[in-house]
C-alpha cells in the first residue's frame, strides 16, 4: 500500500467554550501552569507543549456540554494530574484507568462543563 501525503498536518488547537473568559484564563492558567501567548475578550490562547489550548466566549452559557469529542493532553503522572485538577475546582468524569498496556485516560469536567482528557502514552512519539 502507498504511503500518501496527507493535506492535514495534525492538531493543532483544542477550543473550549467558557461562559466567564476572564475567570476561565485564571483557571487554566493554574490548571495547565502556563499563562495565555493571545489574550483577548474573544479569545484566549495557550502554549501547551506545541499544541494549543483556546478559550472562547459562549453567546448563551451552559455547563451541559456535548461528550462528543474528547481532546486527551499527554501527561507523565496522569494521578497526580488528574488530582491536581480536582483540587483547582475539576469534577471527576473518568478516573484514571488502564485502556491496554502502560497506555491510561482519564477525565475531568472544568468549572464551564468541558471535558478534559489526560493521557498517559509512553508509546506515543511525536515525529
Amino acid at each position: 500500500m502507498e504511503n500518501k501525503k496527507t493535506s492535514i498536518l495534525g492538531l493543532r488547537t483544542a477550543i473550549y467554550k467558557v461562559g466567564d473568559i476572564e475567570k476561565a484564563k485564571a483557571w487554566y492558567s493554574k490548571a495547565f501552569s502556563s499563562t495565555p501567548y493571545f489574550d483577548e475578550p474573544f479569545y484566549v490562547g495557550f502554549n501547551i507543549g506545541g499544541y494549543e489550548l483556546g478559550l472562547m466566549p459562549e453567546d448563551y452559557p451552559t455547563a451541559e456540554k456535548q461528550e462528543s469529542v474528547v481532546t486527551l493532553w499527554g501527561v507523565e503522572d496522569i494521578e497526580a494530574v488528574f488530582l491536581h485538577l480536582l483540587i483547582l475546582g475539576a469534577t471527576e468524569n473518568e478516573k484514571p484507568y488502564n485502556v491496554g498496556g502502560e497506555l491510561m485516560t482519564a477525565t475531568v469536567k472544568d468549572p464551564w462543563g468541558n471535558i478534559i482528557g489526560l493521557i498517559y502514552n509512553p508509546e506515543f512519539k511525536l515525529p
